[in-house]
């Protein structure tokens, strides 16, 4: 007999268990760990926090209409932090679309998974539209951005081929290549002599197994937001025998003719093998797609993983995000007046002097110098007092002592907006270097 404590609800109490009990409520042997000891020890780099930080820097809750001014914890704001970049998601043809596709179809329709069961005319279309668009031969439309994105590299590679991938690649790329069972070389971000040498290993690793490269990047880093060199990936084609993936999440919809993305932007379309779009983002709505030759797109239909097995994307957003494709094609004055707001963001806050990276895209992050402890107090400050808000980001995502404040322009924002909110960082980083912000703790908000 021995006595095991628990702990539930901050309420601790002893419960007598003999260890030779047959129950299946009896613990595991002493010499076991019990893995919920393990995570209720280490709640990882970012967990770690949550007590602190969970509901106001980490899990907010914006509410109201999406837009340039939302509501958080009873007050307006100034919201920066969105991925509405044509501000297609409380436009009226866009809010009328999904309303009568939802009164028509409910969110039921249709059942199953769509090699089963799921499978209709509006689906296909939908696909087709996005392979017109994006001059590719077949579309596969996907259920989720993150799953589809990680399923397809999956499916794409078998265990004697090699994936050479940026470092600095999207969390749903990275899970998708730790699922693939071969070798994965990985190069410094953008850089193109690490890439040359990651892919002269996997030519030598694939000359022994008889398999194939995969290259795996982005087109818009959503973080740092600068473009993966694509182009200059594309003049190693020919001479390693690779196959090109791009996650282009943040450039569908933002950059290129019509918003078709980084690849055209770049003009190296046609080399994309295969290229992967999101719906979260430009188009705010929940979807995703891969586009490509229609053999490896008909591969992936049949072999991922994530969408065999998964319900079809119900009637009203397939309906939904045909009506936005139409207008992402047809009324280019959304991407027009999204780089308005991007430019003078980011000119008028360089102008002020502040550090935006190697940004060349939408996505403008703002680096500045401190700790954990500085960040929270002055996003605090930011929101509290001069109703910004914008997202956070600390380490493990940017380097230890870094702030960044992620700033996500979009074509509903104004010029005015753009103006309060350089001068107010101007007013923040004076404080900031004055060390008003200093503390070793997370900012209290309760």
């Amino acid at each position: 007999m021995f006595t095991c404590g628990y702990k539930t609800q901050n309420v601790r109490f002893k419960m007598r268990v003999n260890c030779e009990s047959n129950s299946k409520f009896a613990p595991l042997n002493p010499c076991t760990l019990d893995i919920f000891d393990r995570i209720r020890n280490d709640r990882g780099p970012l967990g770690q926090h949550a007590r602190e930080s969970h509901g106001y820097f980490t899990f907010p809750k914006l509410e109201g209409e999406i837009s340039n001014r939302m509501t958080f914890r009873g007050k307006e704001v100034l919201v920066w932090s969105v991925n509405n970049y044509l501000g297609l998601a409380n436009h009226p043809d866009i809010r009328k679309a999904d309303a009568d596709a939802a009164a028509d179809w409910g969110m039921g329709y249709p059942m199953g998974a769509r090699m089963m069961s799921g499978q209709t005319a509006q689906h296909e279309l939908l696909e087709s539209q996005l392979a017109d668009f994006m001059q590719k031969e077949d579309a596969f439309l996907l259920n989720y951005g993150y799953q589809g994105c990680q399923s397809a590299i999956e499916a794409l590679v078998s265990r004697h081929d090699v994936i050479v991938y940026d470092s600095e690649s999207h969390a749903c790329m990275v899970d998708g290549v730790r699922l693939h069972q071969g070798k994965r070389f990985v190069f410094q971000h953008n850089d193109m002599e690490s890439f040359v040498k990651q892919l002269d290993r996997a030519k030598a690793l694939c000359e022994q197994t008889g398999g194939g490269i995969l290259v795996v990047t982005e087109g818009v880093f959503g973080m740092a937001g600068d473009q993966g060199k694509l182009k200059e990936i594309c003049e190693y084609k020919a001479e390693y025998g690779f196959r090109l993936f791009v996650d282009d999440a943040h450039g569908f919809g933002t950059v290129g003719e019509n918003g078709r993305g980084a690849g055209d932007a770049q003009g190296v379309q046609e080399h994309i093998d295969v290229y992967f779009g999101t719906f979260a983002k430009s188009m705010a709505t929940v979807g995703a797609f891969v586009a490509g030759d229609e053999d490896v797109i008909d591969f992936l239909r049949y072999n991922m993983r994530s969408q065999t097995f998964a319900k079809s994307l119900p009637m009203p957003i397939v309906i939904g995000a045909q009506k936005r494709l139409e207008m992402l094609r047809t009324q280019p004055q959304h991407k027009e007046n999204l780089w308005k707001v991007a430019n003078a963001l980011q000119s008028g806050l360089r102008e002020a002097g502040f550090d935006l990276g190697v940004t060349n895209s939408c996505v403008t992050p703002v680096f500045l110098k401190g700790g954990l402890g500085e960040a929270t107090n002055l996003t605090l400050d930011l929101r509290e007092n001069y109703g910004i808000f914008c997202s956070i980001v600390v380490y493990p995502v940017v380097p230890k002592d870094t702030i960044m404040l992620r700033l996500i322009p979009t074509a509903v924002h104004t010029l005015e907006d753009v103006q309060y909110t350089i001068e107010t960082f101007s007013t923040v980083k004076d404080k900031l270097f004055a060390g008003d912000y200093k503390s070793e703790k997370i900012a209290s908000w309760a």
